[in-house]
């Protein structure tokens, strides 16, 4: 038994460039926030929530409100948790329109990192455990994932093979993508035959680095009925941040225990319920661990459960990602989660690539991480479902 959404996703959009080094930040998020609002039949005047991340430029939701011409905000926000913040950001979006603090509001991305490529950027403000944790090697993203993996192949014997064949199912996926950065389907020895860059991830177990930006339109239910468009509801929504607590990190356990369990409460659900995944796929162990924390299989065992085409669409185990995810389509701004909510609409609505439409689907799951599994991250996950007839 479902307990019914409070608010529906009327809209997306997804740029279709992968290197935008013609626009601002700014222009971006216009074009994507015109084309969700073009996608839910409204306009710039029927807005009355707007949400985005941190990295907006300006004051944020306050620069973005004015660039963007809203001029009768009742609700705005900027909560920030990386490639989360997203899925967060509708979870939030759905209790203010349940609040009636607002009946539509917009959510925005846009980031230019290939295109910033060269150039010096701040290194932003030190966290407390900087002096603690950098003198060991934690360089970047890559190190403390290479960590988590390292680590799972240690406690259940995890095989780079078994990782490889995420991003192989995500190939596949892409080369139906006309818009993907890296459309060429690879196989497992590709994968294994790639450039090592943190062992034990190669090349290919590593997002792609892409411009872009998307946008989503949460309306009221009464909104939605309004709208000739066919819309989505948000069932179930949950989110939680992970850390090292003081340095008794654990490296295989992410904060999807907690968000995902929330969210199918809240839905009514259970993981065998869900027809279509959209899993936050920063790097393949990313979605090993993520797939076992959210119930999909017993801890332990994601890298059997992902291996020999069971997250390929439409008949995996699990379809996954059938835009081809971070791995090979998209990654605007070094944040995933907005892409990953787009996916899931269109395959509520029917509108994935007639080769990767799941039949019949339902009911998706959409899980957004941010941060770093090793360390600290947030996590957010919404359940979605295709509204009864």
């Amino acid at each position: 038994m479902r307990s019914g959404g409070v608010a529906h996703i009327a809209g997306v959009f997804e740029h279709p460039r992968r290197e935008i080094p013609d626009r601002t930040l700014a222009e971006i998020h216009a074009e994507v926030a015109a084309g969700a609002l073009a996608d839910a039949g409204l306009g710039f005047e029927d807005v009355d929530g707007f949400l985005c991340d941190s990295m907006a430029p300006g004051w944020s939701p306050l620069s973005m409100a004015e660039y963007l011409g809203l001029d009768h905000l009742s609700y705005f926000e900027s909560t920030e948790s990386g490639g989360s913040s997203y899925l967060q950001h509708v979870g939030h979006a759905a209790a203010a329109i349940a609040a009636g603090t607002c009946r539509v509001a917009l959510i925005t991305l846009a980031g230019t990192p290939r295109s910033d490529r060269g150039r010096v950027a701040g290194r932003g403000t030190e966290g407390p455990e900087t002096g603690f944790e950098w003198l060991w090697g934690f360089t970047g993203p890559v190190s403390q994932y290479a960590l988590v993996a390292q680590r799972h192949m240690f406690e259940f014997g995890t095989t780079s093979e078994q990782l490889a064949w995420v991003k192989v199912a995500a190939s596949r996926h892409a080369k139906h993508n006309p818009h993907a950065f890296l459309p060429q389907e690879v196989t497992v020895e590709e994968v294994l035959e790639s450039r090592l860059i943190c062992d034990p991830l190669h090349l290919l177990d590593c997002c792609v680095v892409t411009d872009g930006g998307g946008a989503v339109v949460v309306v009221s239910p009464e909104v939605a009925r309004a709208l000739p468009r066919q819309t989505v509801e948000v069932l179930g929504h949950g989110e939680t941040a992970k850390h090292t607590r003081n340095g008794r990190a654990d490296l295989i356990t992410t904060g999807a225990v907690r968000s995902g369990p929330l969210a199918f409460a809240e839905a009514g659900v259970t993981p065998r319920d869900i027809d279509y995944a959209s899993i936050y796929d920063s790097f393949t162990i990313t979605v090993v661990v993520t797939i076992e924390d959210l119930g999909f299989c017993e801890k332990g065992r994601g890298g059997a459960f992902v291996a020999d085409g069971a997250l390929e669409a439409p008949h995996g185990r699990l379809p996954f990602n059938t835009d081809g995810g971070g791995l090979c389509n998209n990654h605007p701004g070094n944040r995933g989660g907005m892409t990953k909510i787009i996916e899931a609409v269109r395959q509520l609505r029917g509108e994935a690539h007639p080769a990767l439409q799941v039949p019949d689907c339902e009911l998706a799951l959409v899980h957004g991480t941010g941060g770093s599994l090793a360390t600290r991250s947030g996590a957010a996950t919404l359940i979605l479902g295709r509204p009864a007839a």
